[in-house]
């Protein structure tokens, strides 16, 4: 049996002004997601912001520590300065990534001096078989012991290193590369807007229409 106190419940929750009080409130005691390690490639938030690109590493300055980077909110960053509304998004959106271990290019590199890291390409048996792969070695070491295996990158022919921006280390023929943390290596391009958007593309091409017609006044 539906009260009337149940009705009134619910008119209240259905309520949009209603649930954007509940929501905040709900929001604001959840408890805030855990801050991750930096990484040997992604040491700092200064060479975070440098990686994703967007301009954002203009407002380092802003955003010092490694702490702050992940326990800013959306409101913080705005007072910050941090605008438009949409580099806040990215930021909380490659911050959210980033939690979950999902890096750019390089991210899983472990032995990094400067921003460098070195990759060379190395025999490993894979059952009667043997494998070239890319490993990620300490950098000027010509004969490592050992090195992991790196996401991203494969080799090409005899032995030739093949990767979005790797830099071949002269006169080693391809098979020793170097990635270097620059701006924008991780960016995610944004789209370009056709025939005004989705709100806007029917009455833009009414007006395209119209004016191929000689309608439009």
């Amino acid at each position: 049996m539906i009260t009337r106190s149940t009705k009134l419940r619910y008119t209240l929750l259905s309520s949009p002004k209603i649930s954007r009080q509940y929501t905040r409130a709900l929001h604001s005691s959840l408890p805030f997601p855990p801050i991750p390690q930096p990484t040997p490639f992604v040491p700092d938030s200064t060479t975070f912001l440098t990686l994703i690109g967007r301009q954002l590493s203009k407002h380092a300055p802003k955003i010092t520590t490694w702490d702050s980077l992940f326990s800013l909110t959306s409101t913080q960053l705005r007072e910050l300065g941090v605008e438009p509304a949409r580099s806040r998004r990215y930021l909380l959106w490659w911050r959210d990534k980033f939690r979950r271990g999902e890096y750019g290019i390089g991210g899983d590199l472990q032995d990094v001096v400067a921003g460098v890291a070195e990759m060379r390409v190395k025999e490993v048996p894979v059952g009667e078989m043997v494998k070239k792969v890319v490993v990620n070695t300490p950098l000027g070491v010509e004969e490592p012991a050992q090195g992991k295996v790196v996401q991203g990158f494969h080799v090409r022919g005899a032995g030739t290193i093949v990767g979005s921006y790797i830099q071949p280390v002269k006169g080693s023929g391809g098979s020793v590369a170097r990635l270097k943390v620059q701006e924008g290596l991780w960016e995610v391009r944004r789209g370009h807007k056709v025939h005004g958007g989705e709100r806007r593309r029917k009455n833009v091409l009414s007006r395209i229409a119209a004016r191929e017609r000689g309608t439009l006044k």
